[in-house]
């Protein structure tokens, strides 16, 4: 949507379609995993305001499952084939689900990702289930754990790595995220995996096996696994595209499988991977599932589709997530995921309020502000001029001792859910 308001204020006046697999005008799924759950915000308020008259064909509630590049065509799932002169690709993500089809099926096993996950978890947590079960310690998951204490719901969080968050802010950090969510009452269990989920005679979740061989009894678990991109209708074409995203260069213009540029075809969003010039390490492409890059990305691309080659627009956001959980208004901006080092260089009120910058090869590339995002912006500047790490502040509420840590990722990428049923691989 933010593509079309963009085309329409460069001045586009053609023929404008935009096709959705989802019944649902544009909506904004944030909320979803927050004051919709805890009931705080009616489901149809997340819809997006159109901020102008698109003059669009709307086709919703049938996807895309085929690319015709030579034909200029997108194939829908219902047969109807649409024309294009240039496309914009921004088919996003979908949930991991659990992994065992039977056992995702039991009722009380839920995801969040869209309206009707939302929807069905809240009226499940409205229930006043005797526990929440929720598999993978993410944001999402942490989100929702925080929702279920915010009600008075005993929860338990089973993270397969060490620390809640591990996989987005290190271990370091998420050692601090997981004594804020103890003190919360969350009962956390790290270095674990859930390794199957159980019901009753009535095909309803009774609790669920843990990879320690202990069990937990649970009327209602949320798989929070990660997410899985929406590429599949493009493996049979040219474009550079696999389970990681489609490749785009710079200006958001996709690449064919020999690295050329595609000319007529654009991508933008979660299913996005490209160059960023402050994170270009080793042909390094980011791949961000944050809204505030899906915004700009799509007014990128939109912008491009319509001006001639030199006047294209770079898109070099820099990637920015934020948060809300247990009292704390998580922010950051950088990219924490390639650091190597974390430091600790403003902290007050016994770590309720801290500000991290991460660094790289003694280069500072990311912040994370726990309760502090107002200093972001000087952190930013910081991040773009690849200032030395770690920063000389000399901040009045910063360390007697400035002392990075290692930051706890793993050194190999982030390894995906594994039950035990079948081998570890790196993806």
């Amino acid at each position: 949507m933010r593509a079309a308001e963009a085309l329409r204020w460069e001045g586009f006046s053609g023929k404008l379609t935009l096709i959705g697999d989802e019944p649902y005008a544009p909506y904004d799924r944030p909320p979803l995993s927050k004051q919709v759950l805890a009931g705080r915000l009616p489901i149809e308020h997340t819809t997006l305001p159109v901020l102008m008259h698109l003059d669009a064909q709307w086709l919703l509630g049938v996807p895309a499952r085929r690319l015709d590049t030579q034909r200029r065509q997108v194939v829908l799932a219902n047969g109807q084939a649409i024309d294009f002169d240039y496309l914009l690709i921004a088919t996003g993500t979908r949930a991991r689900p659990w992994h065992d089809a039977e056992e995702a099926t039991l009722d009380g096993v839920c995801l969040v990702r869209n309206r009707a996950d939302a929807l069905c978890l809240r009226d499940k947590l409205a229930a006043r289930p005797r526990r929440v079960l929720i598999v993978g310690g993410g944001f999402i998951g942490c989100e929702v754990a925080s929702v279920c204490r915010d009600l008075d719901l005993a929860v338990t969080v089973v993270e397969r790595g060490p620390a809640p968050l591990g996989g987005a802010l290190g271990k370091t950090i998420g050692n601090i995220v997981a004594d804020r969510m103890r003190e919360y009452g969350v009962d956390l269990r790290p270095n674990l995996v859930v390794s199957a989920l159980e019901g009753n005679a009535n095909h309803q979740l009774c609790g669920a096996q843990l990879s320690d061989g202990s069990t937990i009894e649970a009327d209602v678990a949320v798989i929070a696994l990660g997410a899985i991109r929406n590429v599949e209708w493009l493996y049979k074409t040219n474009l550079s595209a696999d389970e990681r995203g489609v490749i785009c260069d710079t200006y958001c213009r996709a690449l064919d499988d020999s690295g050329q540029v595609i000319e007529n075809i654009f991508v933008a969003g979660d299913v996005a991977r490209w160059p960023h010039p402050l994170y270009n390490y080793d042909r390094h492409l980011l791949a961000v599932e944050h809204w505030g890059n899906a915004v700009e990305q799509a007014e990128t691309a939109a912008h491009n589709m319509l001006k001639p080659s030199f006047d294209y627009r770079p898109h070099t956001h820099l990637p920015n997530f934020w948060s809300s959980q247990f009292g704390a208004s998580i922010k950051s901006v950088g990219l924490p995921t390639v650091a190597d080092e974390v430091v600790i260089t403003q902290a007050s009120f016994g770590m309720r309020r801290f500000t991290a910058v991460y660094g790289r090869q003694g280069k500072t590339v990311a912040a994370v502000a726990f309760n502090a995002g107002q200093m972001l912006p000087s952190y930013q500047r910081l991040i773009e001029e690849s200032a030395p790490f770690p920063p000389d502040l000399h901040a009045s509420d910063g360390p007697g001792k400035v002392e990075p840590q290692a930051a706890g990722f793993p050194t190999a990428g982030h390894p995906r859910y594994d039950t035990g049923a079948e081998p570890n691989v790196v993806t």
